[in-house]
């Protein structure tokens, strides 16, 4: 996003869209945040927008685990940290006054834990040679992040003296490995190094721009959480919207006529369906592809439809009955990372005042997470458990109650984010924001914040202009 969008979008989130003498009834399809800041602006601006989720809760990925963990301490099944980088979230959480906490990132006194050997962040950090990896000479005594530094360096460069146009047009092409090996010469040791240490192991074939965004944008490097609860955020737009929100309404097909937009949908008392003059829909394309699209998109918006790839990711809690990683190993925030299955431990800091915790025992993407959603709930938390004691072996003693979260076996997301194959920036993304007649289309995907509230507050704002314009 531009600075010029910027300033707008955020002008926008303060002063609303002008009243419009020309109402329209706008069909919203998804009580995410896309779909929910898009239903604020155009009812504030005189618009009748009517939401449809299939759910019985708002906030889509955005999801507060609540249960079966005890009085006073929640799990973040989705949306778990906002970078402060992020204007338009950070604009909507101080408009609602929500409090919030710094999210820890990096820890020194964290663990990194490959081949059976623990040692703390520290001491890598400080002598690289102790992580068990065959890097070549000239990457010998250096860090993870000291490579991708050096590598990074030429891109940022490039963005600095001529912007985001050129870098996307050159680099559109490369995965992440094809960055790392074609491009900059990384050994396979170097390449290991750093996919286990960034948590990006199994995202290697990947479009490298997606990694690259969130590095240049300092996504990771000055970040808050919701101490109330991510969801807190989407149940901020309830009291304004409560009485326009259909729950368990899922879309089943969708017409459209030169003057109107219907959308068909179930609930468990039958068949419905509405109309009215325009729809915004904010589904994940997994999603969209089982809806009958009754005058068909297309071709272009149909192969995005098809094509856009959604990654997975797991997440599996367990609920502990004292605080051991702060009590005994000085481990306050932050995360540990393995070569086991778990993968990536974060330690949230919430709950402190309960004297208990719900470690973040695992969180995976992409093959690692397919392979936790192909077990059972039973031996997902026993597997994390074993997984968790070879690091913390008090786990055994302190572990009350787990839970755990398959984003890609979710019926209504399909997958945890988009995340765009090398080449798919410039194939698909013109394609995916693009209108259909009336039908209009947000969410994350339809944004270049992939996987990030970011992204889908600023689709929905694009798509509330799209539709007060019109």
């Amino acid at each position: 996003m531009n600075a010029m969008s910027l300033g707008d979008d955020l002008a926008l989130i303060q002063g609303g869209l002008p009243h419009t003498g020309a109402p329209q009834k706008v069909i919203i399809v998804g009580a995410g945040m896309a779909g929910l800041v898009a239903a604020d602006l155009l009812l504030k601006a005189g618009h009748d927008p009517i939401v449809l989720e299939a759910q019985q809760r708002v906030g889509g990925r955005i999801y507060t685990m609540r249960e079966p963990f005890t009085h006073g301490l929640h799990a973040e099944a989705g949306a778990m940290r906002i970078p402060r980088a992020h204007a338009l979230t950070m604009a909507y959480i101080e408009k609602f006054g929500l409090p919030t906490a710094d999210f820890t990132m990096g820890n020194p006194n964290n663990f990194v834990h490959f081949d059976g050997v623990k040692r703390r962040m520290a001491e890598v950090a400080a002598n690289p040679h102790l992580l068990p990896f065959d890097v070549s000479l000239n990457e010998s005594g250096k860090t993870a992040a000291q490579l991708w530094d050096e590598a990074l360096r030429p891109v940022t460069d490039m963005i600095e003296r001529g912007g985001w146009a050129d870098v996307y047009a050159y680099y559109d092409q490369y995965s992440v490995r094809e960055f790392l090996e074609d491009v900059n010469g990384w050994s396979e040791g170097a390449i290991e190094m750093f996919g286990l240490l960034f948590n990006q192991e199994s995202l290697m074939n990947s479009s490298f721009l997606e990694l690259l965004r969130e590095e240049a944008g300092g996504y990771y490097t000055n970040m808050v959480y919701l101490t109330q609860g991510t969801d807190s955020l989407p149940r901020a737009f309830m009291p304004a919207l409560c009485d326009r929100i259909r729950f368990g309404a899922k879309m089943t097909a969708i017409d459209q006529d030169p003057a109107s937009v219907t959308v068909h949908y179930q609930t468990l008392a039958g068949r419905r369906s509405i109309t009215g003059d325009r729809a915004i829909l904010t589904v994940p394309f997994p999603v969209l592809r089982h809806v009958e699209v009754l005058k068909p998109f297309t071709r272009a918006k149909q192969r995005a439809i098809r094509q856009l790839k959604y990654d997975a990711s797991a997440k599996i809690f367990l609920q502990c009955r004292r605080r051991f990683w702060e009590q005994d190993e000085d481990i306050t925030g932050g995360g540990t990372t393995t070569d086991l299955a778990v993968r990536n431990l974060y330690y949230p800091e919430h709950g402190r005042e309960t004297g208990r915790g719900v470690l973040l025992a695992s969180y995976t993407w992409s093959e690692d997470a397919q392979r936790w959603g192909s077990l059972t709930e039973h031996d997902r938390l026993s597997q994390a458990i074993e997984n968790v004691a070879q690091i913390h072996p008090q786990i055994l003693e302190e572990f009350e109650v787990g839970a755990s979260w398959m984003w890609h076996d979710d019926e209504f997301a399909g997958g945890a984010f988009a995340l765009f194959d090398p080449g798919q920036q410039t194939q698909l993304h013109d394609h995916i924001i693009a209108p259909e007649g009336r039908i209009h289309f947000a969410g994350e995907h339809a944004s270049l914040s992939h996987a990030w509230i970011q992204g889908a507050i600023e689709s929905g704002l694009r798509s509330a202009r799209e539709v007060h314009r019109a």
